[in-house]
């Protein structure tokens, strides 16, 4: 296939994906973007391993990009600041950012050259409003507590436990975790009810969708601190 026909074929996918799983259409500006960023992606993906190297372009755009802009119904909101806590290759912290030119973002990756891909990135797209800080969460001289957050994400921690924990020091009031989950996301909630000792915390909604070719089911659910 041409690199034009690819091209075409990624865009038209993004399109019918975001129409299958309910979200806002994209503008042209924000298709460019995602293209471009597509495109660097398997490029520098042949020099390291930013994700599986053996996955289609069709799993790369459904996994990665389509499953980060399930985000973007909750992100539009005017002076929205997303911390994406071990975003790798940017998702979906990253992909938001190229659909939503406006929203604020802080990307936190300890991996270096994953650090020098997201750079890469952003300064390709041209993205203002975006800090890509090298460390660990944890890191409270380079990642402070008052960043001015309003929401939280991460793709990398897979247990939602561990995630609430490690997220526990941003959760001020308005504050909104978001877990990003699959079939297992009752286990986890309730093992995470029955250990938790911070009664503070509450969900506070819970969507669910399909991405559009797998069929796979995705859950989103929503944690905040209450006064």
């Amino acid at each position: 296939m041409t690199a034009a026909g690819q091209n075409t074929d990624f865009v038209a996918g993004l399109h019918a994906g975001c129409k299958s799983m309910g979200l806002p259409e994209l503008s042209a500006l924000a298709e460019g973007n995602l293209l471009t960023y597509f495109s660097e992606l398997k490029k520098w993906n042949r020099k390291m391993n930013l994700i599986a190297r053996k996955a289609s372009e069709l799993e790369i755009l459904e996994k990665h990009f389509l499953d980060s802009l399930s985000l973007i119904p909750f992100l539009e909101k005017e002076g929205t600041h997303l911390l994406d806590i071990g975003t790798g290759a940017g998702f979906p912290g990253l992909v938001c950012k190229a659909a939503l030119p406006q929203l604020k973002l802080t990307l936190v990756e300890p991996r270096l050259k994953r650090v020098s891909f997201l750079r890469h990135i952003v300064r390709t797209l041209q993205c203002t409003d975006v800090s890509v800080l090298d460390c660990r969460a944890e890191d409270e001289e380079i990642l402070p507590t008052e960043g001015g957050f309003t929401h939280v994400s991460s793709r990398a921690v897979s247990d939602m436990r561990q995630f609430l924990d490690m997220s526990r020091r941003f959760m001020v009031p308005g504050v909104q975790v978001i877990c990003m989950k699959g079939p297992k996301w009752n286990e986890e909630l309730q093992d995470w009810q029955q250990k938790t000792q911070d009664k503070a915390i509450r969900l506070l909604r819970h969507e669910e969708y399909n991405l559009p070719h797998s069929a796979g089911t995705r859950h989103l659910l929503f944690f905040e601190h209450t006064v």
